[in-house]
């Protein structure tokens, strides 16, 4: 009597290996001449051949948070006056704190703010400030990389406007260059604390961003520029993007004596306000890796490992039952993509109870 023996592949929202998708069944297609029929006990459980679009999808958590923070520390000797508040959110021209009443102005670009300008200085960061002051209203003079006469006029403007000494000249530390307005995050000074060089405040940008964590063998699901959707605590969904992606090694500690290595990915919440209520949340999300449209599908518990090697299936048709040979594309929920001469959806395959 010929014994079929499979077994069932748990596929959790993944691709898996073929290597691991049934267990051997010694049926083999004996020659090249045509199937035939099998005389034996039909199959304990049967399925259906279908035809649809497969998904290969998983979830996992993420972390619910903001765009890169930054540690801020007193540059400009003296005393803290002022001092924002978590959330506080500063553009171009806006007081970041205040220090002997005078304030440290937030302005955009991506030099950061290393050394004082005047008269004379030449580099990007000259561009930066005129593109800047610029921007505010505050004109008359060529945006390029040299700081002229006419830039310092125009920097005394800005200055009477915001209750700084017109010298012409912006002391380092006077401005804070972020690539676009902040977020307040932590405020670490307090009021009538001196500057020191310490920490005063630390700020996030304005964009909100989910942080996930993956094993290496998922790495397929993170890819820059796929679209994700996002569930929130309250059971919304939000539609996503993922923007970065990298490897993260972490060095033992402790008792470990290996490094582990994880997958990190940033994803982008697009449009404004978007979780607005919402400072830090654990939230999920939902990859697609990839996507088969009108493709024949079987459950993964119908393929049969054949003896002569690759995968079938057993196709039931009344009280009899044949194998046909199938090459297997995608896995995914518990489905497998199939092909192969003969096969078609409405066939009746045998299935492991």
């Amino acid at each position: 009597m010929r014994r079929r023996r499979a077994r069932a592949v748990t596929v959790c929202g993944a691709v898996v290996l073929a290597a691991g998708a049934a267990a051997a069944a010694a049926a083999g297609f004996g020659g090249e001449g045509p199937d035939e029929p099998v005389p034996s006990g039909l199959p304990p459980a049967t399925a259906q051949v279908t035809r649809q679009t497969m998904h290969d999808t998983a979830e996992a958590s993420g972390d619910l948070g903001w765009t890169g923070r930054t540690a801020l520390a007193g540059r400009i000797p003296g005393v803290v006056t002022w001092v924002p508040q978590p959330g506080d959110r500063i553009g171009r021209g806006g007081t970041v704190y205040r220090v002997d009443d005078r304030p440290v102005v937030l302005i955009y670009g991506p030099v950061p703010a290393y050394r004082s300008l005047g008269p004379g200085a030449v580099g990007a960061d000259v561009r930066e400030l005129e593109e800047n002051l610029h921007a505010l209203g505050y004109g008359g003079f060529t945006v390029d990389t040299r700081y002229t006469a006419s830039t310092a006029a125009a920097v005394r403007r800005w200055q009477r406007a915001t209750g700084l000494p017109r010298t012409g000249t912006v002391d380092l530390g006077r401005v804070v260059v972020a690539p676009g307005p902040i977020r307040v995050d932590t405020v670490t000074a307090g009021i009538s604390q001196s500057t020191g060089g310490g920490e005063v405040l630390a700020y996030t940008g304005t964009t909100r961003i989910v942080t996930v964590d993956l094993d290496v063998s998922q790495q397929r699901l993170a890819r820059r520029g796929v679209a994700v959707q996002v569930t929130m605590p309250d059971g919304g969904h939000l539609a996503g993007r993922v923007e970065r992606v990298h490897t993260v090694v972490e060095q033992p500690t402790g008792d470990n004596t290996q490094p582990t290595t994880r997958i990190e990915a940033t994803v982008s919440l697009p449009g404004r306000g978007v979780a607005a209520d919402l400072d830090a949340a654990v939230v999920t999300v939902a990859f697609t890796a990839a996507e088969r449209a009108n493709v024949l599908t079987v459950p993964v518990a119908a393929l049969v490992a054949l003896a002569e090697g690759g995968y079938g299936v057993e196709v039931v048709d009344g009280r009899t039952t044949r194998y046909l040979r199938v090459t297997t594309g995608l896995f995914a929920n518990g489905l497998v993509e199939v092909a192969g001469d003969g096969l078609r959806a409405g066939l009746t395959v045998g299935m492991p109870r």
